[in-house]
């Protein structure tokens, strides 16, 4: 059990950290915007993910907040990252950096599974 705990933090601190503080202190920074302009976005966009990545990784890392928010919360991680892929993918082709959705993906699945092992019984 303690293990399941310490994997559900550590997975969920890496999505709060990488999504939830990262986007947030980048969001207004021109190679944010024209990451989402070169994959064909309109900038507001942009500005309009960022903000529901940001609310996404609180309710995430808070804990009081209720288990459907939070099943909402993971959907939408879910469909962030794999539409991140697609996009990616249909613009740039095979680059370096097109698995990188797909890892965060693979990590938001264990913090999901996680926390259905230890805290969502409790709620």
């Amino acid at each position: 059990m303690k293990n399941d705990i310490i994997t559900f933090w550590i997975t969920t601190g890496i999505i709060f950290l990488l999504f939830g503080v990262v986007t947030a202190l980048t969001a207004n920074m021109d190679i944010a915007k024209q990451s989402i302009t070169a994959l064909g976005y309109p900038e507001y966009f942009g500005t309009m993910l960022n903000a529901f990545k940001i609310i996404g990784a609180l309710v995430l890392i808070i804990p009081r907040i209720p288990p459907k928010v939070k099943e909402w919360a993971y959907a939408g991680f879910g469909i962030d990252f794999i539409s991140a892929f697609i996009s990616m993918w249909a613009v740039e082709g095979v680059c370096p950096h097109l698995f990188f959705p797909l890892v965060m993906l693979a990590i938001l699945v264990a913090s999901y599974v996680f926390y259905h092992r230890t805290y969502a019984l409790v709620e």
